[in-house]
């Protein structure tokens, strides 16, 4: 008889391991998410769209992280030879 009381329990293992790992994907998909909330604008992107705004190459890119912002600092180089500087909220995309 004490092997028909183990079945039950040996069945219902897989199914409790089962459920443990899908709770546990579950849980870090909002971190996941939250990241790419804030990143909404990534690195190419800002450059593609600051090289086509102002006709021009982006020749440094680098991006800083502070008081829970990114922002990417883009150095500019058109065909003139002139050399500017232009900041890109990751969040939002705007040019400041």
């Amino acid at each position: 008889m004490n092997a028909w009381r183990a079945a039950p329990l040996i069945l219902w293992l897989p199914v409790v391991g089962a459920n443990a790992a899908a709770a546990s994907t579950a849980a870090a998909e909002p971190i996941g998410r939250m990241a790419v909330a804030r990143a909404a604008v990534s690195m190419d992107q800002a450059v593609k769209m600051v090289e086509q705004r102002f006709r021009a190459r982006v020749v440094k890119a680098e991006t800083q992280k502070g008081d829970g912002r990114t922002v990417y600092v883009l150095r500019l180089l058109n065909d003139s030879g002139k050399v500017w500087t232009v900041r890109v909220d990751a969040a939002d995309g705007s040019v400041q």
